[in-house]
């Protein structure tokens, strides 16, 4: 018989309860618990090796997020109709618990870790990705397994005004705001998210409210944590040192490095140099040196770096190249670089660079989105890739990794809020290629993605540009040192990667990693102040380079237009088995797409001259147009009878041109009169309500004659 499970339970607010619930479930896992709300239900697992591999040098931890389709009741898409590799949401929701959890394990822990969190039941109106991370930290709290804190994650949205934790789906799509912000109780370690322009203030205060639901969460694992009794973590094997070791690294190499650190040199002169101390370093230990000696040497070597270049930013406020710590790198911008795309654009900013292409689809081309709780279509798509030879490395070619999943969507998000609503017709498909890469290449593909939409004449209103701030600190003395626009090596070697996106009226983009204790809510508002400036000067030079979007597609872009028409007035644009649809398809040459949306039909047009696209539009507005009374036509003869014409006076509408209303003069036949295909201009003088026919006049058009015999006026030519 199963053992009573332990349960802790907290409110979010207007009676939405959140239980966690451990020892009924996957027991055998060194920590497992569920967390429901409403209906759906999250399962969390943990399990660690008791040893580190042998040679271990960093920390394996492993954590994957993934949405049984069964739990809303659906069955996968795929051939093979199971669930396969993670989605790109998936990847997204794995790293935001990763990159909280990570720094919550001791420095010297070098064992496997693996974390699984699974959504077994959905809630329509349950956002599930809100409740992983908590997921994970209660299966951590619950375990033995060495973690330093516990912590939660929480969406905060901000709705009319008002901020909302964990909101609903459907509140979630009005909102103006949408961070996911990590934290333990003291500190806040993570954050991501978008906002419609929103002040820096705004996200100071976004973060404070978050903080103290977290702290809510956090007292429910740990009161979980006191009923199932865990006694402790357990005991580790930790790596080896050499003291002695240590001080002869440091003896010899400390005054080199802050050389090399200082020299403002290219970051591939600077690694060159360290490298080739680090081997003088080797070589100095003397020729006795054990191989296990030489691996902590190497260690000890990148420590010293570590140490020294940070001392050095705070000490002398100097950056590895030189610069200012709130000095952005030289920049270098151009459109229109290539000629095939649709739009293009090169950034470089330093050692960075992206090549950014746009390219136009219809809607056929429109992405699907499929999770457990819903599929949905976006037409805004943005790829973005890292090869090795932005870094100068050689490795192999591989699909997108999750660290190009990560950027594309920072990217993405950020972009997207400037994008036009759901009537602009094209799909549009942004692709960044990184040709190099020292810093922020997503923050580089923010700016190129900006400048390359402008060029490809999407009316965009503004443009979105982005910088990567870094943070140095030194808790012993309480100095620390904001940067901008960091490199590489700063990101490496620093205690904060936060990345700002934003216009020149407000934030669209955050992505915030921190590393150490104690971030200060004057700290955060003083990187967040630092970061504008660094937005704006960049902002100024992407202005100048573009100032607006272009007012027209290029010339080889394919031209596409959407019309909204009346839900009745489908199958009359449509014809009977598809025949009026296609003859406008053939005549034109457009292609031709019509989707129900509520009472109206979105007909989008898609053509590849804009020649084409015009005929096939008014066409179009033809076949949906009301004839009006008294309004006269262009029409072309269809057929000619013993009793008068029918004539087509706009697209798919026909009328009788009756024998009688051909002349003022009485026609015997229209013989040499009217001939099929002939070009008429006729009235419209009334309209059939019971049958709907239409009665037309060509006589009304033409001068009167005076009648003074029997022969009547003369007779109307064609």
């Amino acid at each position: 018989m199963l053992q009573q499970p332990f349960q802790s339970s907290f409110d979010l607010g207007n009676n939405r309860i959140v239980t966690i619930e451990t020892g009924r479930l996957a027991r055998q896992a060194d920590g497992a618990v569920t967390i429901r709300q409403g209906n759906c239900i999250l399962l969390a697992t943990v399990c660690a090796n008791k040893e580190p591999r042998e040679g271990q040098d960093f920390f394996p931890l492993s954590v994957d997020y993934q949405e049984k389709f069964s739990s809303a009741g659906r069955i996968p898409g795929s051939f093979f109709k199971r669930e396969g590799r993670l989605s790109d949401s998936e990847i997204l929701i794995s790293r935001l618990i990763d990159r909280a959890l990570r720094p919550l394990f001791p420095e010297d822990y070098l064992c496997d870790v693996q974390v699984l969190i699974t959504l077994v039941s959905s809630d329509p109106e349950v956002m599930p990705d809100a409740l992983a991370c908590l997921a994970a930290s209660a299966a951590l709290a619950v375990s033995n397994i060495p973690i330093k804190e516990v912590i939660s994650e929480v969406r905060i949205a901000r709705v009319n005004g008002n901020f909302i934790i964990n909101p609903s789906r459907t509140e979630l799509a009005s909102a103006d705001m949408d961070f996911i912000i990590g934290a333990t109780s003291k500190n806040l370690m993570m954050v991501e998210g978008e906002s419609k322009q929103c002040s820096e203030e705004d996200v100071v205060k976004a973060l404070e409210v978050a903080h103290d639901a977290i702290r809510i969460q956090i007292t429910a694992q740990e009161l979980l944590r006191e009923k199932v009794g865990v006694q402790g973590k357990r005991d580790y094997t930790k790596p080896a040192t050499d003291s002695a070791i240590e001080l002869k690294v440091n003896q010899f190499a400390t005054d080199r490095v802050y050389a090399i650190s200082k020299s403002a040199s290219s970051k591939s002169d600077r690694s060159k140099a360290y490298d080739e101390l680090r081997k003088e370093v080797i070589a100095s230990l003397g020729e006795e040196t054990t191989s296990e000696q030489i691996k902590l040497a190497k260690k000890y070597y990148e420590d010293l770096k570590w140490e020294v270049v940070r001392n050095m930013m705070i000490d002398d406020r100097l950056r590895l190249d030189g610069r200012k710590l709130d000095e952005v790198r030289p920049l270098d911008m151009e459109v229109d670089v290539l000629p095939s795309p649709h739009g293009s654009a090169l950034f470089t900013r330093g050692e960075t660079q992206s090549l950014t292409t746009i390219t136009f689809g219809t809607p056929q081309d429109e992405l699907l989105i499929e999770s457990a709780a819903k599929s949905e279509y976006t037409k805004f798509i943005l790829h973005y890739n890292f090869p090795a030879f932005s870094t100068g490395e050689v490795k192999p070619m591989r699909g997108p990794g999750r660290r190009e999943v990560g950027h594309g969507n920072l990217a993405l998000r950020s972009l997207k809020q400037m994008m036009p609503g759901a009537d602009y017709a094209y799909t549009v498909r942004v692709v960044s290629d990184i040709l190099e890469s020292n810093g922020s290449s997503s923050m580089a593909t923010v700016c190129a993605g900006s400048l390359a939409l402008m060029d490809a004449g999407v009316p965009i209103e503004k443009h979105v540009s982005g910088v990567a701030m870094g943070l140095i600190t030194r808790p012993s003395d309480g100095k620390y040192a904001i940067l901008t626009d960091i490199l590489g090596d700063e990101d490496h070697l620093g205690d904060m990667d936060f990345k700002v996106t934003g216009t020149r009226d407000g934030i669209c983009g955050i992505q915030m990693d921190i590393k150490i204790d104690g971030l200060s809510m004057e700290t955060m508002r003083e990187a967040l102040a630092q970061a504008k400036d660094g937005r704006l000067h960049i902002l100024d030079s992407m202005y100048a380079c573009m100032p607006a979007a272009r007012s027209e597609v290029k010339p080889h872009a394919p031209r596409m237009e959407k019309l909204f028409i009346d839900k009745e007035f489908i199958g009359a644009v449509i014809g009977p088995q598809g025949k009026i649809i296609q003859e406008i398809q053939r005549e034109t040459g457009a292609n031709i797409n019509i989707e129900e949306v509520g009472n109206f039909g979105e007909v989008s047009v898609f053509s590849a001259s804009k020649e084409s696209l015009d005929k096939a539009v008014s066409w179009i507005k033809g076949i949906v147009a009301m004839p009006e009374v008294g309004e006269e036509y262009e029409a072309k003869v269809k057929s000619v009878m013993p009793y008068g014409a029918f004539v087509e006076f706009m697209p798919g509408k026909q009328g009788l041109l009756h024998i009688s209303e051909v002349s003022w003069k009485r026609l015997e036949n229209l013989d040499g009169i009217l001939r099929e295909g002939d070009l008429v201009k006729v009235k419209l003088i009334g309209v059939d309500h019971k049958t709907g026919k239409f009665k037309l006049s060509r006589k009304v058009l033409m001068p009167k004659p005076d009648f003074n015999d029997n022969e009547g006026g003369p007779e109307a030519s064609n």
